[in-house]
């Protein structure tokens, strides 16, 4: 099979496509002849080392995939061969097939795409996590979402809309939010962080109660003090660069919440609330009410061209391998 290999720490142009013998499932494994694989931004820190997952080298990168069942090891249950299949993993899915512990497959329904099931898992199960579990979002709650328009900011928008609360989408420049609107904010704003505090308090008419945030860096503390009495800045990722330092006295004085989103210890630490919002999210997808944006679907050769997008920040939606 032909595999996307990360065997020295670096960039995208560092890693290469080989061919390894084919896998082999075993005790309460599933081998998946991938279709399409996602990247993410995660999968750019990981191939440098700077993520805090890492792999033993070499290894694959992508966190996720869509897939048919090609194979079953002993001991597993509810799968047959031929099922298709999302497969969500810390790294490893950027290959022809991937052995895969059962319980890291969600079956997909009928109705919805290879392309919008590969992209579902790790942007949307984060961004469901975030709203639903952590910060318990509720209708007509004022949301912001900083960087809207990429993968897990683009899901946080049309999920916080889903849920019913009303989405105020921040990003770099007017088209990026046109794309966000179209996927069900109710406000946009280019921001600024000299700007930023007022401009939400202004859209929100007195203040927001949840930040949703992927950008960190010097957007992080206004957006925290635009935030109304016990209001909560969900913490997601940082990828403006710099990881911010937030002043207590803000949280003492309204009684906010800051409240750490790391999907991954979710999903070790509760899988079977994992796997109630993948369900929940693929049937949203089955029925209409999630478009799972697709920003473009590359061969796997492309690789290069994809990490890149996703390294300048360019991606409106999910950046998609055809393995």
């Amino acid at each position: 099979m032909r595999a996307l290999m990360c065997t020295r720490l670096g960039k995208a142009e560092d890693l290469g496509i080989e061919t390894l013998p084919d896998p082999e499932p075993g005790p309460g494994e599933a081998v998946v002849r991938v279709r399409v694989a996602a990247l993410n931004f995660f999968d750019t820190l990981i191939i440098a080392g700077r993520y805090q997952v890492k792999p033993t080298l070499p290894f694959s990168p992508g966190g996720e995939a869509c897939g048919v069942v090609e194979a079953l090891g002993p001991e597993v249950e509810g799968f047959a061969v031929g099922d298709r299949v999302v497969v969500h993993a810390k790294f490893g899915t950027c290959r022809e097939r991937v052995v895969a512990d059962a319980s890291q497959l969600t079956r997909v329904p009928d109705g919805v795409s290879d392309e919008q099931a590969a992209g579902l898992t790790i942007t949307y199960g984060t961004s469901l996590h975030a709203l639903a579990n952590r910060a318990r979002i509720q209708p007509g709650e004022w949301l912001a979402v900083l960087g809207a328009s990429g993968g897990v900011g683009l899901a946080a928008v049309e999920l916080g809309a889903l849920l019913g609360a009303r989405v105020i989408a921040c990003a770099s420049s007017q088209d990026k939010l046109a794309v966000a609107k179209a996927h069900g904010a109710e406000v946009g704003l280019v921001y600024d962080p000299a700007t930023l505090k007022d401009a939400l308090r202004e859209a929100s008419g007195g203040g927001i109660d949840v930040v949703y945030d992927a950008v960190g860096d010097a957007f992080a503390e206004p957006a925290l003090r635009a935030l109304r009495w016990r209001g909560r800045y969900l913490v997601v990722g940082f990828a403006a660069g710099e990881i911010p330092r937030l002043p207590l006295n803000l949280m003492l004085l309204k009684e906010l919440d800051v409240q750490g989103v790391h999907w991954g210890a979710f999903l070790d630490r509760d899988p079977a609330a994992h796997q109630d919002n993948q369900r929940r999210l693929l049937a949203w997808v089955a029925e209409g009410r999630l478009t799972a944006k697709v920003h473009g679907v590359y061969p796997l050769e492309a690789y290069e061209a994809a990490l890149g997008i996703l390294t300048r920040r360019e991606a409106v939606g999910k950046v998609l391998l055809r393995v």
